[in-house]
């Protein structure tokens, strides 16, 4: 087994290993419960990981991490005249789509 990364809360940690595990790598969180022991321990030693199963998908895992990490993102005028930024593809005023 292999640490790939540390995540900043459990939510990141598990749509990682979900995002590792649809592409055909066996992966896990671990420390997902240690959070409540921050103070006691330092707080970066709290935080949950992904590991891999086998070290072999290594590379692999870390491009799919690296591409969820740098996903690039949009900015676009809806017809509506509200501006749309980040990943959305649904103007959030009138539910309006983004123009292909």
């Amino acid at each position: 087994m292999q640490r790939i990364a540390q995540a900043p809360n459990s939510f990141i940690a598990t749509l990682w290993v979900d995002a590792l595990k649809a592409e055909g790598i066996a992966a896990s969180v671990q420390r997902q419960y240690l959070s409540s022991a921050a103070g006691e321990l330092p707080p970066d030693q709290c935080l949950p990981e992904v590991w891999i199963e086998h070290d072999h998908h290594a590379p692999h895992a870390e491009q799919v991490l690296h591409h969820l990490q740098h996903m690039p993102q949009q900015r676009w005028l809806c017809a509506c005249g509200e501006l749309v930024e980040g990943g959305f593809q649904q103007c959030w005023n009138c539910s309006a789509q983004m123009p292909t």
